[in-house]
């Protein structure tokens, strides 16, 4: 008997310009370089299909030749399970200022958990790189075309960000229940290890039986406000609506929406949002996600008091953090919440995450905070 099968995502890297003002996440180009980045998949299937984007590029980026490996240890992969990706069955491919690109599906059974390296040579002056800020993996870049090498000795690092990679998808069995992971940094799992793969969405697929969650989390993004990235609310059709076999959704907003204002130029600090503000974009938002059948899970706003970021911590802000989280817990807005800030913070202090649970910079979760965060997740009312 034949099982029906659908596209679906995989893995996902929520992307971000890199011609804005970041300061802590400058992007970069590259010219004449192979660069190869680690993907570990969340959920598996018979057959795989890569998307590479220029999205927010400004020049076309012309990728040579592209490969898809199983990642042995660091840089190095296994030559065997080396395959070179087509495009429309052309080996290379220029992508247009804002173009993306799907490559043709590379058959054979993965599973979830393994990993994978993605080589791409990009001969020509890439110009500033449409990249994920934060991705808690290294990656590695060689002069020339070493897209087919089993090893990049000597190659340059490439710490925590990703780029032009937007996601994978595989091809799973009809019916397969996709989670999206959407929001900021306590998504994309700043504060983690780099390359343990600790991150919120990666410790919940842990505890998950069946079907699974992908990270479109950016750190410094805001739910009503451009700032790293577009607001929540601009980006949900392309990093929700549009993930292929997407069926529920978990938020995680607040945070950079009332600490940035005051952390970009300490001294003279933007006004932040109300909680009047907060809660009709919380409201908009599910309305957005309900509207196309999604099931709606939300996040209480975590703990950041005493952050080391001048200004981002202030009485205001957690005033409102407050307001919006006691009416979080008790609207009917959501079909579910996670009551993430009860589960990190400190008992003796709610105002600031558990020193078991802080990254260090007490605004993010480290490793065991994540783990917190994930078993908090009421997996009957996920229902994946």
């Amino acid at each position: 008997m034949t099982t029906t099968s659908q596209w679906v995502a995989g893995f996902r890297s929520a992307l971000v310009s890199p011609y804005e003002d970041y300061r802590l996440f400058p992007s970069r180009s590259f010219a004449g370089q192979t660069v190869r980045q680690i993907v570990r998949l969340d959920g598996g299937g018979e057959a795989v299909r890569i998307r590479l984007s220029n999205r927010f590029g400004r020049r076309p980026l012309t990728v040579g030749a592209a490969r898809w490996a199983r990642r042995t240890e660091g840089h190095r992969v296994d030559p065997a399970t080396s395959v070179a990706l087509t495009f429309d069955g052309r080996t290379e491919r220029v992508l247009a200022p804002g173009e993306e690109a799907v490559s043709d599906p590379v058959p054979g059974a993965v599973t979830a958990g393994e990993q994978f390296a993605l080589s791409l040579h990009l001969p020509y002056d890439t110009g500033l790189a449409t990249f994920s800020v934060v991705a808690s993996e290294t990656g590695y870049a060689v002069a020339g075309d070493a897209t087919a090498d089993a090893a990049l000795e000597g190659a340059e690092t490439l710490e925590l960000s990703r780029y032009f990679v937007s996601g994978v998808d595989v091809l799973a069995p009809e019916g397969t229940a996709i989670a999206v992971a959407f929001g900021d940094s306590w998504m994309e799992g700043a504060g983690t290890t780099p390359g343990a793969n600790a991150r919120f969405p990666d410790q919940l697929n842990r505890r998950l039986g069946r079907g699974w969650v992908v990270n479109q989390g950016i750190s410094g993004n805001r739910l009503l406000t451009d700032e790293v990235g577009e607001a929540g609310l601009t980006r949900v059709r392309r990093d929700v609506l549009d993930v292929p076999g997407v069926t529920h959704v978990l938020l995680n907003f607040g945070l950079n929406d009332l600490g940035s204002p005051g952390a970009i130029d300490p001294a003279r600090p933007a006004p932040r949002p109300t909680a009047g503000e907060l809660i009709d974009g919380y409201t908009e938002l599910a309305r957005i996600l309900h509207e196309a059948g999604l099931t709606v899970i939300a996040h209480t706003i975590g703990p950041y008091a005493g952050t080391v970021y001048e200004g981002y911590d202030s009485e205001e802000g957690r005033a409102v953090r407050r307001k919006v989280n006691d009416w979080i817990r008790t609207t009917d807005v959501f079909d579910a919440v996670t009551d993430v800030a009860a589960a990190v913070q400190d008992p003796a202090d709610p105002e600031r995450i558990l020193p078991a649970y802080d990254s260090g910079d007490h605004l993010h979760l480290s490793d065991a905070g994540t783990l917190a965060m994930a078993e908090a997740v009421d997996l009957a009312r996920l229902r994946l």
